[in-house]
């Protein structure tokens, strides 16, 4: 087998599992909006969250362990291994707030969460779409994406800003530390989504 076979099947399972990864996080946001929208069956939909952030710490795993067999890499290794492993934070993050919300006993969503679950998943699918964009090493689709997730970003850190100041105004103060940290973690989700896209654009800047 010469070298140019044995490279391109490896470059395919990297491109695969990221992709996998990828289809992973991106039904996770689908799956966190529709609880937040819905509120019913709250303990059941964490469980099954937790399965899916289980089968995705698999994946990051795999990636990891084909990083540390191979010579050949189809983009670096450290970029191979950030990418996975800031994209999965992005779940996990999703994750702790299924649990918030149901240990807090949260009775249903205010609209600072709507609106969060809305940005994270349109978040994720842009990220989701520049992901796949990487084995076709399409630059402006990643960039574009990537730009998108920026500004979501910004707009999650404005709608927490917002979100506080109408809080604290409650005056009921258990239910002011249960939605200030609900609130706190939804804007993290953006921003690790944002970490995501500055690794995508050292991908390509280093393709």
């Amino acid at each position: 087998m010469g070298i140019k076979e044995w490279i391109i099947p490896q470059d395919k399972v990297f491109f695969d599992l990221l992709e996998d990864e990828s289809s992973s996080i991106s039904e996770g946001a689908e799956k966190f909006e529709d609880a937040v929208k819905s509120f019913d069956g709250m303990e059941e939909r964490r469980r099954e969250f937790k399965d899916l952030e289980h089968n995705t710490d698999n994946i990051v795993h795999q990636i990891y362990e084909r990083v540390n067999r191979s010579f050949i890499t189809p983009i670096s290794q450290d970029d191979l291994t950030r990418l996975a492993s800031m994209y999965d934070d992005v779940l996990d993050f999703m994750n702790a707030i299924m649990n918030k919300l149901v240990l807090f006993e949260i009775q249903g969503p205010t609209e600072p969460m709507l609106r969060f679950a809305g940005i994270i998943r349109e978040s994720v699918e842009n990220l989701h779409h520049a992901v796949l964009s990487v084995r076709r090493t399409d630059k402006k689709e990643i960039d574009k994406r990537c730009i998108e997730v920026d500004r979501l970003e910004n707009e999650a850190d404005v709608l927490l800003n917002e979100a506080l100041a109408a809080l604290f105004k409650s005056g009921d103060t258990i239910t002011i530390f249960k939605l200030k940290e609900i609130y706190e973690y939804m804007e993290t989700v953006t921003d690790r989504c944002e970490s995501v896209s500055f690794v995508l654009r050292d991908v390509m800047i280093s393709s």
